[in-house]
């Protein structure tokens, strides 16, 4: 930071100091969307502004177990530094922790002074700087589920949903969520500031679902990715686990991460809205369906990106598993939502909860610019319940075929950035790699007594 940039820095640890706020912490996501941080003494915040944070650049290539996955650039490197500096803009008191406010972290590479080339953050902002360049400013609204889940040492996982009641779909209040976890967690993250607007328990038992406000892309993906992070610390700090994983059980449906996007035009008005436009949508809002369909293949890489992720599919789970686009029909996995005018919109169903939000937000972003600079039509509409393979294409069933459609879609690896792609798929397929040699209680059920 730059010295004409002391004052406000002044202003704001003032402001944190009279507020009896003692510590701030900063946040960044990693490659795969979890929160990486550190906690900075207010006395600290102007030398931690000016000279940064030194984070080991690795963190990006660190497995969820804590192992550093080989990528070019970490390792070979010899683990070289990022930098990461507080964006106070992004500041707002932790409401479950006395003394401390969180706030979100630029990520700089010291070497060359620019974006560190794994930064979710930046590629997102990359992939906006090129929609600006069309007079395109994309708003999203994000859609979230995930599982409570509470301790239950007799458990093959020891854990179990909280509650396991079941048939409760679609509902609020202590038929389905006997310790009101949802009241607690919807007014703390509004405290939070994080824009919620909506909560209920979700298909099965444990299973909730939050709803964002929509807003500008990066505040979006800004905002799900510190719902993300309160949720699973709010249930920490009451003994219970949080997870947005794909599908934890069998028996149960997955969690789905939803999209609802719209762009705004130069003049400020919806560019997808057309009431003289077939289906009552622009000529850009129905090239941004064709981009979609496109490099839907590619976008499942980023969309569902884990293992787990593509057990989540399959005839009647409710989760698009097919290349198709409907108005107003949830088996598509590309929804158009029913209202025009300012509500004109797109609803990407692919995404499960895993994903990391601003990857999810930069894939579809540029899946759709994509088309729009090319200029194609979709295919007739869906029409009546979908998951008919005669007349839709079979998504990636499995995630080493999602990063291979990811590798081979050119333009949209491109978009996104060859460094990033080139990582991001190193990391992945280690993924992969590990999993295959992992042997599952599922194996030895099957095969040890009778083999």
């Amino acid at each position: 930071m730059s010295a004409h940039d002391t004052p406000d820095i002044r202003r704001h640890t003032e402001r944190l100091t009279a507020d009896g706020i003692d510590v701030v912490r900063v946040i960044y996501p990693d490659l795969i969307g979890t929160d990486r941080a550190r906690d900075v003494l207010v006395d600290h915040l102007p030398a931690a502004c000016e000279h940064g944070l030194a984070f080991c650049k690795a963190v990006y290539h660190t497995t969820p177990q804590g192992d550093v996955v080989p990528v070019a650039g970490g390792l070979d490197a010899g683990l070289p530094d990022v930098c990461v500096r507080p964006d106070l803009s992004t500041l707002s008191a932790l409401p479950w922790e006395p003394g401390v406010a969180t706030c979100l972290g630029e990520v700089t590479d010291p070497a060359t002074s620019g974006p560190a080339a794994e930064s979710p953050r930046d590629l997102l902002r990359a992939v906006l700087a090129r929609c600006a360049a069309r007079g395109l400013r994309p708003v999203v609204g994000p859609e979230l589920e995930y599982f409570l889940l509470e301790p239950a040492p007799q458990a093959p996982t020891g854990w179990r949903r909280a509650p396991e009641v079941s048939g409760a779909v679609y509902t609020a209040g202590l038929r389905a969520d006997p310790g009101n976890h949802l009241l607690r967690t919807l007014r703390l993250l509004r405290d939070l500031g994080l824009g919620v607007v909506t909560g209920n328990h979700e298909f099965d038992g444990g299973q909730y679902e939050i709803n964002l406000t929509h807003s500008e892309a990066l505040d979006a993906a800004d905002r799900a990715f510190r719902f993300k992070a309160a949720v699973k610390e709010l249930a920490r700090k009451e003994g219970n686990l949080a997870t947005f994983m794909a599908k934890p059980f069998g028996d149960a449906g997955g969690s789905g991460f939803h999209l609802h996007l719209s762009c705004q035009d130069e003049a400020g008005g919806n560019a997808f809205d057309d009431p003289a436009g077939s289906y009552g949508l622009s000529t850009a809002a129905r090239h941004a369906v064709a981009g979609i369909l496109a490099h839907a293949p590619a976008l499942a890489a980023l969309a569902n990106p884990t293992v787990n992720s593509y057990k989540r599919f399959g005839p009647d789970t409710l989760a698009p598993w097919l290349i198709d686009w409907g108005l107003d029909n949830r088996s598509a996995m590309v929804r158009v939502p029913p209202e025009r005018g300012s509500g004109a919109r797109l609803e990407l169903r692919l995404g499960d909860a895993s994903a990391n939000p601003y990857l999810l937000i930069a894939g579809t972003l540029a899946a759709a610019l994509l088309g729009i600079e090319a200029g194609e039509e979709p295919p007739a509409p869906l029409e009546g319940y979908g998951y008919d393979t005669a007349r839709s294409a079979v998504l990636p069933t499995n995630l080493p075929a999602a990063l291979d459609a990811l590798e081979a879609d050119t333009a949209l690896a491109e978009l996104l950035g060859k460094d990033f792609t080139t990582s991001y798929l190193a990391y992945k397929r280690n993924e992969v790699e590990r999993f295959q040699r992992h042997v599952t209680d599922w194996e030895f059920t099957e095969y040890a007594y009778h083999l």
